[in-house]
């Protein structure tokens, strides 16, 4: 563990005095870290990503499994798991719609998830992960200096965290949007310097000068929380990023409970939504 990563981890223990009285036992806590991608663009920050939270669990004692490899997605083998993190995962990450379906059925039985960056282009083709992540994946502009805002400051994932947000990251638009995520922290498209204006208000839709940063939604009979930043690999060593990260996980987890596979009904990882 480097000097930074001590540093970054002491600041924790400063800054959430929370935890302490914390109702989450994190040492029954048990997640899954999955950083598979398909075909296309992979993240440099991805092995960044996987250490840091690493580096959580061993300081608060939660378990961190880590995986690359889709064999992982059964029903078995998902219900040890409190939560999931899709650490910028990109295109198609299962093999099988097998898999797909497990994932689903976790899911639907209480499960969480936890996404980190580009998970809004995960699985492009499939409506239910789309419509979990309340959309899909469209344009960014170019990574540069963004002002990010936190809009619902009394939301407990958000304590502690900047108001205002002033970090490098990629603006993420999406396309075939969905109702029913709840945004936690959305970016000022007016602090944007480096863009395509054109292609800014094309993909911006109908929003005017906010944009969908952060949001949670409980979707399915399931528990998620995602965040677009994180595009750094400089990010898994900052105090507030990893703040940010760990209070995602945290809210996750507090929320699921008992992994119940007798309250899954999808047969097919494609059938509609029992809304």
């Amino acid at each position: 563990m480097t000097k930074k990563t001590i540093a970054c981890l002491l600041y924790l223990l400063i800054a959430l005095p929370l935890f302490s009285q914390d109702k989450l036992n994190w040492k029954k806590l048990s997640v899954l870290v999955y950083a598979k991608n398909g075909k296309g663009y992979v993240h440099a920050s991805i092995p960044a990503a996987v250490g840091c939270i690493q580096q959580l669990g061993r300081h608060y004692g939660f378990r961190v499994d880590t995986s690359s490899n889709p064999a992982v997605m059964t029903r078995d083998n998902l219900q040890q798991y409190k939560l999931l993190i899709f650490a910028s995962t990109n295109n198609d990450v299962f093999d099988n719609d097998a898999q797909r379906l497990a994932f689903r059925q976790y899911i639907e039985a209480g499960g969480g998830l936890v996404g980190i960056h580009s998970v809004l282009g995960t699985e492009r083709n499939w409506k239910w992960f789309k419509m979990m992540l309340g959309g899909t994946f469209s344009w960014h502009p170019k990574f540069q200096k963004l002002t990010v805002k936190c809009i619902d400051p009394r939301h407990p994932s958000m304590v502690g965290l900047p108001k205002e947000w002033i970090k490098e990251d990629e603006l993420y638009f999406a396309k075939e949007l969905y109702p029913g995520p709840r945004t936690l922290m959305a970016f000022d498209m007016t602090s944007l310097t480096n863009a395509d204006t054109a292609l800014v208000k094309k993909n911006a839709g109908a929003y005017a000068e906010l944009y969908p940063a952060v949001w949670t939604y409980d979707y399915d009979g399931g528990y998620t929380w995602c965040t677009v930043l994180g595009h750094d690999q400089k990010d898994y060593s900052d105090p507030v990023f990893i703040q940010h990260i760990l209070q995602g996980i945290r809210y996750v987890a507090s929320r699921v409970g008992t992994i119940d596979y007798k309250k899954a009904y999808a047969a097919k990882h494609d059938e509609p939504v029992q809304f």
